[in-house]
């Protein structure tokens, strides 16, 4: 604590800051606290991890929603570009509510953004401009991805009787990954645009 004297008496500064802290990590990534959630140690343990490998892509899949909401061009621009930010939207509160899973099962969500890129499944796109639908194609094979980890993580949850993280997976990651993989296909549908 920052000490000011003044005459004979010595004062703690409460209110100033303790800058340049560092200290030792207190639970390290990929292990598991005990938390009376009575679900069993094993099914945690795998939870974790399932839903972490989930969380690092679902990172990059909604990166990727940001760079090609920037990136569109176009006739179909303005539709597109909004489009896409609402599913960065949508993504980014599902990243949310992943991490926040991995820590009621005790263990530790992947977040550094280093740590995501080392991690994830998914391909790492060019740096510059694509065209439209190769974009949109690689935001489809992103959630397909996903929704394969998705689809083997619920089966893999209920066989462990972990509903918390069965219902989250479902109700929310599931459903809304089908969604946005539906109003994106159907923008690579090939109708003409001015004549049938």
């Amino acid at each position: 604590m920052p000490i000011q004297k003044t005459s004979n008496i010595t004062k703690v500064d409460h209110s100033q800051p303790l800058l340049h802290q560092h200290g030792d990590e207190i639970q390290q990534y990929g292990t598991l606290r005990n938390l009376p959630i009575a679900l069993n140690p094993s099914a945690r343990r795998e939870s974790c991890a399932l839903v972490n490998q989930i969380l690092a892509d679902t990172v990059i899949l909604y990166h990727l929603y940001k760079k090609h909401h920037w990136l569109m061009r176009g006739h179909t621009f303005y539709q597109l570009h909004l489009l896409l930010d609402k599913h960065a939207s949508e993504q980014i509160e599902l990243i949310d509510a992943l991490g926040e899973r991995v820590q009621t099962l005790g263990g530790v969500a992947i977040a550094d953004p280093r740590h995501v890129a080392e991690v994830t499944k998914i391909q790492r796109p060019p740096n510059g401009v694509e065209d439209v639908p190769v974009m949109l194609s690689r935001l489809l094979e992103a959630h397909e991805l996903i929704i394969e980890e998705l689809r083997a993580a619920i089966d893999k949850t209920a066989a462990n009787q972990d509903s918390g993280t069965n219902d989250l997976l479902v109700s929310q990651a599931l459903r809304m990954n089908e969604t946005q993989v539906w109003f994106l296909a159907e923008h690579l549908v090939d109708t003409p645009l001015v004549h049938s």
